[in-house]
């Protein structure tokens, strides 16, 4: 499935006080932003948490699940991408959208070190890494400590996800496709 047409570069926000505010993103390899369709379920799907929450996208491409958590009143997202004109991009997006200089941070690491380096705890991640790495399985255990007992997890991957291939410490809540897109929200044990 192709999120955009090719060589399209912007994404619309689909929800949330910036809803149909277009935003663009570099010319990146292994960005693959988050298809419409698969935004609006998943935000419905958190339509009841995402107010005031505090969200993490690890991997974050265009940073448009970020842009659209705090379209839809997330009180902070920290945003991770190891590179550096995928996070300018992002920062100059929410600079345009006026978004609170409080309330967003990007960091450019890698999604492992991060996670290594930082103790905080978050009402909802999101993870989407490129399909090819194989980092899902290495991130999920080290997710655990930066969940909130109350929050979400949200995975993006080329194939289904089961609960017995889930960490001991997460629980398969929902789970749908679209295209060649797998998308679950986890909950915490």
């Amino acid at each position: 499935m192709s999120p955009t047409p090719k060589g399209d570069r912007t994404l619309r926000i689909i929800g949330g006080n910036w809803r149909s505010r277009r935003v663009s993103f570099p010319d990146v390899p292994g960005i693959r932003p988050t298809p419409d369709r698969v935004r609006e379920t998943l935000f419905n799907w958190l339509q009841l948490d995402i107010a005031g929450s505090h969200c993490l996208e690890l991997y974050a491409g265009s940073g448009i699940l970020s842009m659209e958590a705090l379209s839809r009143g997330a009180a902070s997202v920290t945003i991770v991408d190891r590179d550096a004109a995928a996070c300018q991009a992002i920062a100059s997006n929410l600079a345009a959208l006026n978004a609170a200089e409080d309330s967003y941070r990007c960091d450019t690491r890698d999604a492992l070190t991060w996670l290594q380096s930082d103790l905080t705890q978050f009402d909802i991640i999101f993870i989407d890494p490129p399909f090819d790495s194989g980092e899902v399985d290495l991130l999920l255990p080290q997710l655990r400590k930066h969940v909130a007992d109350h929050g979400w997890v949200y995975i993006e991957t080329p194939a289904p996800i089961e609960q017995r291939t889930l960490p001991e410490a997460f629980i398969l809540h929902r789970q749908k496709r679209a295209g060649d897109v797998h998308y679950a929200l986890c909950k915490p044990r």
